[in-house]
This record gives structure tokens, C-alpha cells and sequence, in this order.
């Protein structure tokens, strides 16, 4: 796919980097073979640079305006209301940033296979010590999360997180399978802790 200035994509590859810009592009030759390098900045990861062919880059075609009123990471919502009674709220119930998924998970401009694969990888963050700081940095786009939560809340974040996850895996599922998709190879697919998590999200399906 050709990618321009100005587009939104993201690396499939890594996802909790978030929807990035692309920021330049340049032609180049891989292997005897034109290829593109493109610097994409992302809002959870800063500017990266990558080359199309391996990085696989997904277009986002959500529209701006509506892509706008959402903010992904506790600091993009605190920032959009950084000033009045709204930025007050934002700033004293982080919670609420802490624990949603993020928004390609829940994106109904995605096909239900797209969303599953996505939340599959969500599936890597686990509570071990570098893992639950990898998914702070993420979730909350700062760059030391400890700067602003101490380990025992974010481990309360996280476990309300996970669980938001395994009920987002759980929905996704039924909606695929009412709306006939095929994802009998993707459920076969799931890494072992997408399918704990689904087992604990089944009482409340």
C-alpha cells in the first residue's frame, strides 16, 4: 500500500503504540526492489521510522473528526481538558483512563476478525515487572508511569483492565458469530491467556 504524508496507520506488529502519523516518506530500494521508508509518530511511542514492506502498515480511513473526540491514553485526555473543571475530573479519576482498552478494539468500523486479532494481542501484558510498566507506558502515554501511580495502583488498574479486555474478547466473539463470520480458525488461533480470559468472562456473557 502506498502510504502518504498525513495518513493514520498503524503497526500491526505493535499495537500498543496507538494510531501513528505518517510524517515522511521517502522511496527507496530493498533487495533490487522499490520500497518506502516512512516516519510515522505515534501518540504512545514517539516517531519511529520503518520500512513499509516489513512493517505492514494498516491505513486507518475513521474519519479525523471523530477520531478527535476520542483520546486514547490518560495523557491525551488530560491534555484535551488540561484547563477548568473538566481537566480537574480528568486528572482525579485517572481510572477511567487506566482501565479502557483501547479503541481498535472496540471499533465497529472493523470487521469482528480484525478486532479479535488486535485483542489477541493484547493477550501479551501480563502482571510481571516489566510487562504491567510496558502496558502502563501505553495506557497512560507518559513516560514513567511510577511518576505519577505507585506499583500497587497500577496493579489495581490493571487487573480492572484485564478484565474489560476479557469482556471485550467475550463480546466481539458473539457479535462475530451472529453476524456469521468465519472465526472458527481465529478461535483455534487464541493465544492460552485470551482463552483463560474468556473463561472468565463467560458468567457475565
Amino acid at each position: 500500500m502506498k502510504h502518504k504524508q498525513g495518513d493514520r496507520v498503524t503497526h500491526p506488529g505493535r499495537p500498543e503504540w496507538g494510531i501513528g502519523e505518517v510524517m515522511k516518506v521517502e522511496l527507496v530500494t530493498r533487495d533490487g526492489r522499490p520500497d518506502r521508508r516512512v516516519w510515522i509518530k505515534f501518540p504512545n511511542e514517539g516517531t519511529k521510522t520503518v520500512l513499509a514492506s516489513v512493517a505492514g502498515l494498516e491505513t486507518i480511513e475513521k474519519p479525523i473528526s471523530q477520531e478527535a473526540a476520542e483520546s486514547s491514553t490518560l495523557l491525551d485526555r488530560e491534555a484535551s481538558h488540561e484547563a477548568g473543571w473538566l481537566g480537574e475530573i480528568a486528572k482525579n479519576r485517572p481510572e477511567e483512563a487506566m482501565i479502557a482498552v483501547p479503541d481498535r478494539a472496540t471499533d465497529p468500523f472493523l470487521a469482528a476478525g480484525d478486532r479479535l486479532r488486535f485483542i489477541y494481542g493484547l493477550y501479551r501484558f501480563n502482571k510481571s515487572g516489566g510487562s504491567i510498566i510496558e502496558w502502563a507506558i501505553a495506557q497512560t502515554g507518559l513516560d514513567d508511569p511510577l511518576a505519577r501511580f505507585n506499583r500497587h495502583e497500577l496493579e489495581q488498574f490493571f487487573d480492572r483492565w484485564c478484565w474489560e479486555r476479557d469482556r471485550v474478547l467475550a463480546r466481539t466473539i458473539d457479535e462475530a458469530r451472529k453476524a456469521g463470520e468465519p472465526i472458527d480458525a481465529l478461535l483455534r488461533d487464541a493465544p492460552p491467556a485470551a482463552r483463560r480470559g474468556l473463561k472468565k468472562a463467560a458468567p457475565a456473557r
